[in-house]
């Protein structure tokens, strides 16, 4: 196990690497920002005060892009089930917009680490009024929402500046909207836990040691197959933590989402017999309140349905896979998620998190900055004016 809320299997190929070992050290001690926002004691930009004016909000409309987004939505879908408001995310550029709450209990948050996001600033102009209750998580500094704000005389919370957008999900880019959530944060802070796990450190690691060797056998596609609905959102974050980190000077992972079990009827058949260029994670959540099969409903010809329920056959066809997988070896690792709660998607951040950065050391590119991606916001801008 990884912890007792993860059941994992590592990938099979035994490449343990003890470098990796003593850069994840060597992180620990640098106590960057990053590392001190997965720890119980970060300091949050905001205050109870805060909290308890905003926690009246029944209707909170979040605005943003990638990193600034994805945690939050990673976390209100994982654990929807506890939440009792309606959160709306506007993640992208619309030609139609259609945001309307008609209640006027809602809030707006909009968040930019920069402040100068153009997706964020044109969604922004369209859907908030003045009359509104608006708040910006941005960096402190006079920026274009920074402004924004300053005009419609909103509330402005800073946003770390030494925490990128992606890495930001346990700092007050994610912990904000989580409190509003009700949910409770000091628990998805799990880091000093983990590093004294030996366990957890050694599957880490070795996880870390494998996908190099993958890079250097040119397998660049990381798939996920994805056996949980609700974690759709947290795989398009690790999405862009992975590409966006690592995709530098020629190297980089290329992560895809794959919804299970429904592509075993399109893309199964090519991650089977298809080149060997790909390597796995398989991601399940134990669900305790799954529909049932109707009994009476079932032909004679499928009597092994009977007396079972959804998430029985969803994890049937899990494993059934992962069986074909070893027959075929083809290189996986395996996620089973027992509890769905904070400490859990706490741990399963904090894991990736580290995987990424220590990747990012092993390639010898800067896991933290997104160079590239700049050169489109430089074109867009030379376009519009």
């Amino acid at each position: 196990m990884l912890t007792k809320s993860i059941n994992f299997i590592n990938f099979q190929h035994n490449k343990n690497n003890k470098k990796i070992k003593k850069d994840l050290k060597a992180f620990l001690k640098e106590d960057t920002e990053i590392h001190k926002s997965l720890k119980p004691d970060y300091k949050n930009s905001y205050n109870k005060k805060i909290i308890k004016k905003l926690k009246k909000y029944f209707h909170i409309r979040i605005i943003g892009m990638g990193g600034s987004i994805l945690g939050t939505e990673s976390i209100y879908d994982f654990l929807k089930y506890k939440i009792k408001k309606n959160f709306y995310f506007v993640n992208n550029l619309k030609t139609k917009i259609n945001f309307t709450i008609k209640k006027n209990n809602y809030l707006n948050l909009i968040i930019s680490k920069s402040g100068g996001t153009l997706e964020t600033i044109s969604n922004t102009n369209v859907i908030i009024k003045k009359k509104n209750k608006n708040v910006f998580i941005t960096e402190n500094r006079k920026s274009y929402l920074w402004l924004l704000a300053k005009k419609l005389k909103s509330e402005i919370i800073h946003h770390n500046n030494f925490i990128g957008g992606r890495y930001s999900v346990l700092s007050e880019v994610g912990m904000l909207p989580a409190e509003l959530m009700g949910l409770d944060i000091k628990k998805f802070k799990q880091i000093n836990n983990l590093v004294k796990n030996n366990n957890f450190i050694n599957s880490l690691t070795l996880n870390v040691s494998n996908t190099l060797y993958f890079l250097k056998q040119k397998k660049f596609n990381s798939i996920i197959l994805n056996y949980d609905e609700s974690s759709e959102n947290l795989f398009k974050w690790y999405q862009q933590l992975i590409a966006e980190s690592l995709g530098k000077k020629k190297n980089g992972i290329f992560p895809m989402i794959s919804s299970m079990p429904r592509d075993n009827h399109s893309l199964m058949q090519l991650y089977l017999d298809g080149p060997r260029n790909n390597f796995f994670t398989f991601f399940y959540v134990k669900e305790k309140n799954s529909p049932n099969i109707i009994n009476q409903e079932i032909l004679s010809s499928h009597f092994y349905l009977k007396n079972k329920n959804i998430d029985q056959i969803l994890l049937s066809q899990k494993i059934a896979t992962q069986n074909v997988f070893l027959k075929k070896n083809i290189p996986f690792r395996s996620f089973e998620i027992l509890s769905r709660d904070e400490k859990t998607l706490g741990e399963l951040f904090c894991f990736f998190i580290l995987e990424t950065i220590l990747i990012g050391r092993a390639l010898k590119v800067n896991p933290y900055d997104q160079p590239s991606v700049e050169l489109i916001k430089k074109e867009t801008k030379k376009i519009l004016v």
